[in-house]
């Protein structure tokens, strides 16, 4: 009855002109903002996934590290029983250190990174070699894979027609203790082998190397590493594999999932998101004053007929939910209409990629975006909350006026 009353009210032309024109004003600010808020989000969801797809070429699933200094002593026993657990499907070991690579009158600072031959199965690094091959050699004949950054800044060349360049690795000593700084520094040699392009921050600082190299290099021990890091078979099941690895290795090491290891861009990103959805919000609280203003001028117009209900027997609650189903009319109108024009655009956007990204800088040319039912509640939701909250106030103004027939 409520609704069929509403309903009425909503399509029918009122005596006030202006009170069609807010009530559709209104129906329209609550589908712009709803509009707006579900590209937002799904853009947002889109770079997410995006971001997320790019460092899982280069961060793993769970990566084990020392709690303090830069190294830790693994014994093949505790290796053994991580490998076991269930949900590991593979592993591998690394030494990582600040390096200085020279190739004739150039050099760069790297962020060298001693890998084994399972490091192939833990991360999809050799899926982003665009020159060359994935290639890291042994500790007799080292190879080197480096990003695209560090290749510019070194002005290396890998050309399988003119065959490996070397290039000079210097690494600090991890147990010296002369005073002689070039004391405390080996010296290693390396051939190229390949070029990797991840993203922007990999390719300026990352070098992957055989890791019994970079050990000998160091002076590490047999069983010294500077992590280890593990790719799972469900990567949904992390935290309970990683309250176990925790178990086996004791507090005195870090085990950290890819969350964790990127911790502030993640945030980051997630406080941007909900900061921009906070501001479009505030469209909605806008719309909820037109609301109020579009029920309140309904209700002077419409004495008369509460007062025929009244004399009906209609009691305050019937008359008071009468206006609030027709200001949540007003809400649910212009939440599907804006709902609906983002799916839309979102729907063209995937098809045929029609808006585009600015500079062409990026890795890809057009905003990706990603449509999540979730966001779809919340922002549904939000809407018809701020317009129950509005209609509340002159519904409830409306079931308690004494209005008298004449």
């Amino acid at each position: 009855m409520y609704f069929r009353f509403a309903w009425r009210y909503f399509k029918a032309k009122k005596s006030t002109n202006a009170i069609n024109i807010i009530a559709w004003v209104t129906t329209g600010v609550i589908a712009f903002a709803t509009c707006c808020q579900i590209l937002v989000l799904s853009v947002f969801n889109g770079f997410e996934d995006l971001v997320k797809s790019l460092y899982a070429s280069f961060y793993t699933d769970i990566k084990i590290t020392p709690a303090t200094g830069k190294t830790f002593h693994l014994d093949p026993q505790k290796i053994t029983s991580i490998q076991h657990l269930s949900n590991v499907k593979a592993y591998s070991l690394v030494a990582e250190e600040k390096a200085l690579l020279k190739h004739d009158e150039y050099q760069s600072i790297v962020q060298l990174k001693g890998v084994d031959k399972y490091y192939q199965n833990v991360c999809d690094i050799s899926s982003k070699i665009i020159m060359g091959d994935y290639s890291v050699g042994d500790s007799n004949h080292p190879s080197i894979v480096m990003g695209s950054g560090i290749q510019n800044a070194t002005a290396i060349s890998v050309n399988e027609a003119a065959g490996p360049e070397l290039v000079t690795v210097i690494l600090p000593k991890s147990k010296s203790s002369s005073n002689d700084p070039m004391e405390s520094l080996s010296e290693g040699n390396a051939f190229t082998a390949g070029v990797f392009s991840i993203q922007q921050d990999f390719d300026n600082s990352y070098a992957l190397t055989n890791i019994d190299f970079v050990k000998q290099q160091m002076g590490l021990d047999k069983d010294e590493y500077s992590g280890m890091e593990i790719k799972l078979y469900d990567e949904q099941k992390n935290d309970l594999t990683k309250k176990k690895i925790e178990a086996i290795l004791g507090k005195k090491i870090l085990v950290k999932n890819r969350y964790q290891q990127n911790a502030n861009l993640y945030s980051t990103m997630k406080t941007e998101k909900w900061a921009i959805y906070a501001l479009l919000c505030l469209i909605l609280i806008i719309a909820a004053f037109n609301i109020i203003s579009a029920l309140t001028m309904l209700v002077l117009e419409k004495k008369q007929d509460i007062a025929i209900l009244n004399s009906l027997g209609a009691k305050r609650k019937s008359i008071k939910n009468i206006f609030l189903t027709e200001g949540l009319l007003i809400g649910v109108v212009g939440c599907a209409i804006g709902i609906s024009m983002a799916s839309l655009i979102c729907f063209f956007q995937l098809k045929y990629k029609w808006i585009h990204l600015e500079g062409g800088t990026f890795l890809i040319d057009y905003f990706p975006v990603k449509l999540s039912v979730a966001d779809y509640i919340i922002v549904s939701g939000t809407a018809l909350v701020i317009t129950f909250i509005a209609s509340w106030i002159p519904a409830n103004k409306a079931s308690k006026q004494t209005i008298e027939l004449k």
